[in-house]
């Protein structure tokens, strides 16, 4: 297997559009498109075929990487067409790649549903912008829009911490410095460490995943940068709870009083297969931080937040579970793939029962287990 071939594959996951390319031992290649994995029609992978796929795009510092560890990441620029974020792990003694395809167009809001209110919010000259939402539910591209739009629109200095670079940013009308950690610099925590001599208006941290890089991302916000985080929780009030939760005991209502003041909002997604047409799209969560929820964040009373989104509609709110049931009820979305990336999947089952009993036709049998959580 030559490096010819792994350029053919590429061009295939291109040409597709797919997400991901799977090699594997014992498989043929294997697409992820629009969610569902297709084998390619070449021939199944042996060992061998995987260590010339491995060589042909991993870079010396990451082949021993995956000699001491096990397993390495990595980007690469595939000519212009696209860029792969790598994986590459031992698995069974045997070498697996997993490639996701980040796309080079950057997308505008209207192209990727954003609700409207996030341009208003990210011209705010301070705070905390948090997205989350599970591995592969389009962070990356929603964060990669708001960082082009303030791009375009201002003028300021956007400085980057990631875990690898996904999207690349040109100059245009602000200044992007670009962050690699594992390359550029060593942790999330040290970059941030850094940041705040370097003349930041924006900071986008990658992954706010321990107390140093929380406490950090929290500082900067307070003392007048504007900062974009992710986590990997699902839902506003979920996501304040894992910050919280971050700090020992003795900390925690230290961090609620300053998250009340810091956080702007908390846009949290998830990504969804289309029956509508072929493609993905994706469903939002979104919370504004009034001066009634810094209170519900101060008062550690997080469990009232999602009354508040309700109500708070007129702010651009809106819960996960409505705007997946709008989906639904649009013909976007079926019904099984709804009630999978719920957060309150047995309300919405008894919607659908309820719906299809009224219309008189049912999209879920009653004796159905699907989404049971």
């Amino acid at each position: 297997m030559s490096t010819m071939q792994i350029d053919r594959l590429l061009d295939t996951v291109v040409k597709q559009g797919a997400s991901d390319l799977h090699l594997t031992v014992g498989r043929p290649p294997t697409i992820r498109l629009h969610g569902h994995l297709r084998n390619l029609a070449t021939k199944v992978l042996d060992s061998d075929d995987m260590v010339s796929l491995m060589k042909a795009i991993t870079p010396e510092r990451n082949q021993q990487e995956l000699q001491e560890e096990g397993g390495t990441d990595f980007g690469f620029a595939y000519g212009e067409a696209a860029r792969f974020r790598v994986s590459v792990f031992r698995q069974r003694g045997d070498l697996a790649i997993v490639l996701r395809q980040i796309p080079n167009r950057l997308l505008t809001f209207e192209q990727i549903g954003l609700p409207a209110i996030c341009q208003e919010l990210i011209r705010r000259p301070r705070g905390m912008f948090l997205v989350t939402g599970p591995t592969g539910s389009g962070k990356t591209t929603s964060l990669a829009t708001m960082i082009d739009f303030i791009n375009q629109t201002m003028d300021r200095h956007l400085v980057t911490m990631e875990d690898p670079i996904e999207y690349y940013h040109k100059h245009k009308k602000s200044i992007v410095n670009q962050r690699e950690v594992g390359n550029d610099v060593p942790s999330f925590a040290e970059a941030l460490r850094r940041v705040l001599r370097q003349d930041p208006d924006v900071i986008l941290v990658g992954e706010m995943r321990d107390l140093e890089t929380i406490e950090a991302a929290v500082r900067a916000a307070e003392t007048g940068h504007l900062v974009f985080g992710t986590l990997h929780t699902t839902g506003a009030a979920k996501t304040i709870d894992r910050l919280v939760d971050a700090f020992p005991v003795t900390q925690q209502n230290q961090i609620r009083v300053q998250l009340s003041t810091a956080l702007v909002c908390v846009l949290s997604q998830q990504l969804l297969s289309r029956v509508d047409q072929p493609g993905m799209v994706a469903a939002y969560e979104f919370l504004v931080v009034t001066p009634a929820i810094a209170n519900l964040i101060r008062e550690g009373k997080t469990f009232r937040i999602d009354s508040a989104i309700q109500t708070g509609k007129k702010f651009g709110m809106q819960l996960l579970d409505d705007h997946l049931w709008s989906l639904y009820m649009g013909g976007k979305i079926s019904a099984e793939e709804m009630i999978d990336k719920s957060k309150n999947p047995a309300d919405l089952r008894d919607k659908v029962h309820k719906l299809g009993r009224t219309i008189g036709r049912t999209d879920l049998d009653e004796d159905d287990d699907i989404g049971k959580s």
